[in-house]
């Protein structure tokens, strides 16, 4: 088979398939397998193990690129909205004060498959707690509203200063 053409009588052109959308279907269908065979709590571990290692990576590139050791405090807002904007989100900016980035999003880079999948939301945690807490040495992310519980859009909080009395949200420490 390999090295065969496909007949010039077939008309394939409006075949919906992509590496993005054959990755978010991935993506989907291995955290569904996940979820369903091992439960939303193991799921939720292997994906945020994943996404820490994932965020690292993430959070180098954008140094390199920026020239820097860590990302600058005064980008570290741009460089999540434009991180999500680059993988298909559509996140943006609600608030930004020196203790806080509070981010939307309408539109999850997963597609509306993420509904359902509350795992899938540990990759954006993971991989913002990971960039902010490299570029402040702490960080807790809030996911207050999500795609995936049937919210109307994304409020991810992303608290920059350690508030030892809060028990809401995911905390991340620089690695030093």
């Amino acid at each position: 088979m390999a090295g065969q053409t496909v007949s010039s009588e077939l008309d394939l052109r409006d075949v919906s398939l992509d590496a993005g959308s054959f990755m978010r279907s991935l993506a989907l269908t291995m955290t569904h397998a996940l979820e369903e065979v091992v439960g939303l709590e193991e799921a939720s571990g292997f994906i945020s193990f994943v996404a820490q290692s994932l965020g690292q990576d993430i959070h180098d590139l954008y140094c390199e690129q920026l020239g820097a050791d860590r990302v600058p405090r005064s980008c570290l807002g741009d460089v999540l909205v434009d991180l999500k904007q680059r993988i298909g989100g559509d996140f943006h900016i609600a608030e930004e004060s020196d203790d806080r980035i509070v981010l939307g999003n309408r539109h999850c880079p997963f597609g509306s498959g993420v509904r359902g999948r509350h795992s899938l939301c540990l990759l954006t945690s993971n991989v913002f707690g990971v960039i902010a807490s490299e570029s402040t040495g702490y960080a807790r992310v809030e996911l207050e509203e999500t795609l995936a519980a049937d919210d109307m859009e994304c409020r991810i909080v992303v608290h920059l200063r350690r508030d030892r009395g809060a028990t809401n949200g995911r905390e991340y420490f620089a690695d030093v």
